[in-house]
């Protein structure tokens, strides 16, 4: 298994007058603000894949992500698939049930060293 480090950055979507959308850094959030976490990961050693997971702090709901190849949780981790798939009693799984999130990074995807995974979120 291989060694890896990851490094996390928050940003806000923000609508700048003449200048569109833009990312900021996300000092101050706001109710209905659009959140995008990016996840850097680097490969330190050893060999084959890895996963990346990461809990969504209760404060936002997921939205999804730039690759589309994500798994969700809705249970706190202990259980995995698509969020069309996964259900909640006798309802589907909803974006605001979405507790967790994780890639798979494949070997040959991580033998390349470095990568990066982003995801979108809004501010309850």
């Amino acid at each position: 298994m291989p060694a890896v480090s990851i490094d996390s950055s928050v940003f806000v979507e923000r609508v700048i007058p003449e200048r569109g959308r833009m990312l900021q850094p996300a000092s101050e959030l706001r109710r209905g603000d659009r959140v995008v976490y990016v996840v850097n990961w680097y490969k330190l050693g050893g060999a084959g894949g890895f996963v990346v997971t990461n809990p969504l702090p209760r404060t936002v709901y997921y939205q999804g992500s730039a690759s589309g190849d994500e798994e969700v949780s809705v249970d706190g981790g202990r259980t995995w698939g698509k969020l069309g798939a996964l259900r909640i009693g006798g309802r589907l799984a909803t974006p605001e049930d979405v507790t967790h999130v994780r890639w798979r990074v494949a070997p040959n995807q991580a033998a390349q060293g470095s990568g990066r995974i982003a995801y979108s979120a809004i501010v309850r």
